[in-house]
């Protein structure tokens, strides 16, 4: 029986690197952290459970053998290349869901509505994890399952390829830059070190007479709070823009 891995804390260079993930998994946790927040910046989670590399499960119901494949996506382009790349021609269904953060998407492909898609979407929900894809392919043995039968299959073979993948938590880091009076450098650097940003780089020849250009990198879930303080101590309002 598959049993969830623990989770881990994950940085992008680690899940870069993780083994058996293909170029197409590699490129959609790797903009996790960055890509996703540019392109996906209404539906995104500040910080989420995903997958840190492919999981594959097969199961046979009833001479009809599903296999399941499960990958992290940063975007819809992502999951249309994982299905692409996936999918079976020969195969009597291909069907899938995925979710990206408040977005999703679910397909039967051929098999009776409701009866696929939405099952395997349930068990994403269930799983706990997003910015995920589940394919399921299934070949036809002859034997039919009945409406509830196929609502069992789909959703209990996506929840079984889930449960055995590896899982890894994501806090997504956005690049941000700010035009920071000379006199109010100081402060900025105090609320800077305090909110953990990463990567500061200061250019006092990139702005306007009388500020300095200040660029960093920061937890999505903490850019709120941060320009909250800044502009609480400074004299004069300092606007955020993302590079």
């Amino acid at each position: 029986m598959a049993v969830r891995l623990p989770i881990r804390l994950c940085s992008t260079a680690l899940l870069a690197g993780a083994a058996r993930c293909d170029k197409t998994a590699i490129s959609a946790v790797t903009t996790l952290g960055e890509g996703i927040i540019r392109s996906m910046s209404s539906a995104a989670p500040a910080s989420f459970t995903t997958l840190k590399e492919r999981a594959i499960f097969e199961r046979e119901i009833k001479r009809s053998k599903f296999i399941a494949i499960a990958a992290p996506i940063s975007d819809e382009s992502s999951a249309h290349s994982f299905l692409s790349e996936v999918r079976d021609p020969r195969a009597t269904h291909n069907c899938w869901a995925y979710k990206l953060g408040d977005q999703y998407r679910c397909n039967d492909d051929g098999e009776p509505s409701g009866t696929a898609g939405k099952p395997i979407y349930s068990a994403i929900v269930s799983a706990g994890v997003d910015m995920v894809m589940v394919v399921i392919i299934r070949y036809f043995g002859g034997i039919k399952l009945g409406t509830g039968g196929l609502v069992r299959a789909y959703g209990g073979v996506a929840l079984e390829c889930l449960k055995s993948a590896t899982i890894c938590f994501v806090k997504p880091k956005v690049q941000l830059g700010m035009e920071v009076p000379f006199e109010s450098v100081g402060p900025v650097y105090h609320q800077l070190q305090y909110f953990q940003v990463e990567d500061i780089k200061q250019n006092y020849d990139g702005g306007k007479d009388g500020f300095t250009l200040l660029s960093f990198r920061v937890d999505f879930e903490k850019i709120e709070g941060l320009q909250n303080a800044i502009n609480s101590t400074c004299s004069r309002k300092i606007d955020f823009y993302k590079h």
